[in-house]
């Protein structure tokens, strides 16, 4: 099930405390893993997903559930109401709280990484970015609604040449943020990104990658989909708009939500939605995996979290450098059943 990867020579230093990282598409079984390693290992599970930070959104954000919460501790989980906007430099100043507290509690963090950029941002820390303007910003994207994407990364072309090298004219959101930082920085993006970052410290990363066959990735996602139908997904969307969501919230950007706000509206039968959704969802685990091969150090195993294998292999992974890590810091801890 062990894909060979680079990571072989990772080891902990004397100053540093292990935190565990699984990254994998949606539904390779990051919470099951995740859940399963806490509770072998003294563990606290945080989640790495711009999704499951809204309140109110559980069924389409595949949340842990009650049972698993209730049995580990997670945190980074419904922090804010859907009306509000979420960034990446919330999610890292407020994990650098929970990682805090765990390090005070001997806890060992154990990430589950759904959304690559928030742990980028964890990891190697942000740009001094000006905050958003929601004036410039609605001007951007009424100008991109009447002229195209194309306008847009004309306008970046000249602004930041080397930002318009990596941002799609399609890619409508990161076209109107770098557009926007650069007329509020008066200066490149780019330039932002050289100034220099602030990683996190005293912490060493264990990536554990998920890479389960494809075709049986897609057949679990149209399963899933159609589980989340069941168990009430129409309904929550319908839950949250009768609750004062504006059809312009963030959460009606996620799969599965505005496919199902489009749905409420014309009052076609919700089995018409579930190709639509399932094909989403295919198209973003492939985007996920694009992003996380990028990463450096990750060990890869080709299953799902759930599965019995993965866990001995990931526990066969962790546990030579857990013990380095205690044999380095000198004493023992809630670690020691590795």
């Amino acid at each position: 099930m062990l894909i060979p990867a680079h990571s072989s020579a990772i080891s902990i230093q004397l100053s540093t405390l292990p935190l565990v990282a699984i990254l994998g598409p949606t539904a390779s079984g990051k919470s099951a893993l995740a859940v399963a390693l806490a509770g072998r290992l003294g563990g606290e599970v945080i989640a790495c997903d711009s999704t499951q930070v809204y309140r109110g959104c559980d069924i389409g954000t595949a949340k842990p559930s009650a049972d698993e919460r209730r049995h580990i501790a997670h945190h980074m989980i419904d922090l804010v109401p859907p009306t509000e906007v979420f960034s990446a430099g919330e999610y890292r100043k407020l994990a650098l709280e929970v990682l805090a507290d765990l390090r005070q509690r001997n806890r060992l963090p154990i990430f589950t990484v759904g959304t690559g950029l928030y742990f980028r941002a964890l990891m190697e820390g942000l740009t001094d970015a000006p905050s958003r303007s929601d004036r410039l910003r609605a001007r951007l994207n009424a100008t991109g609604a009447k002229r195209g994407g194309i306008h847009l990364h004309k306008i970046l072309c000249r602004l930041d040449p080397a930002a318009a090298k990596r941002i799609s004219p399609n890619d409508r959101q990161k076209l109107v943020r770098a557009v926007e930082v650069c007329l509020l920085a008066g200066q490149p993006l780019s330039e932002l990104h050289r100034a220099g970052r602030r990683a996190l410290q005293g912490y060493a990363a264990l990536k554990i990658g998920l890479h389960p066959p494809r075709q049986a990735l897609y057949e679990r996602i149209e399963r899933r989909v159609q589980l989340m139908l069941d168990h009430g997904w129409s309904e929550e969307v319908a839950a949250l708009v009768a609750e004062g969501a504006p059809k312009a919230a963030k959460l009606f950007e996620f799969i599965g939500y505005r496919e199902l706000l489009a749905q409420s509206k014309t009052g076609q039968p919700v089995s018409n939605t579930v190709g639509a959704i399932a094909q989403a969802t295919r198209r973003y685990a492939k985007r996920q995996l694009t992003w996380f091969r990028r990463e450096s150090g990750v060990q890869w195993f080709a299953g799902f979290g759930d599965a019995p294998e993965t866990l001995a292999a990931a526990l066969g992974f962790l546990a030579p450098l857990l013990r380095q890590s205690q044999d380095s810091a000198g004493h023992r801890g809630p670690r020691d059943a590795v």
